[in-house]
């Protein structure tokens, strides 16, 4: 078995870390804003799918009368 050797995976690793593509900040921001927007978007749906879903069950057991 090979042994560790601490200083040749740091250089391993900064290799590796200087071929990564990073994103720009407008980049980050836009995309931040698109996930914002879309789970804001989920959550209405599924409170007005919850409050449908509510409005249909009440109607069928006969309950909230």
């Amino acid at each position: 078995m090979a042994r560790f050797n601490p200083f040749q995976f740091i250089q391993e690793v900064r290799h590796e870390v200087s071929k990564v593509t990073w994103p720009t900040w407008k980049e980050v921001w836009i995309t931040t804003v698109m996930v914002l927007i879309m789970v804001t978007v989920a959550a209405l749906f599924f409170m007005f799918a919850d409050m449908v879903f509510a409005q249909v069950m009440r109607f069928i057991l006969g309950i909230g009368k």
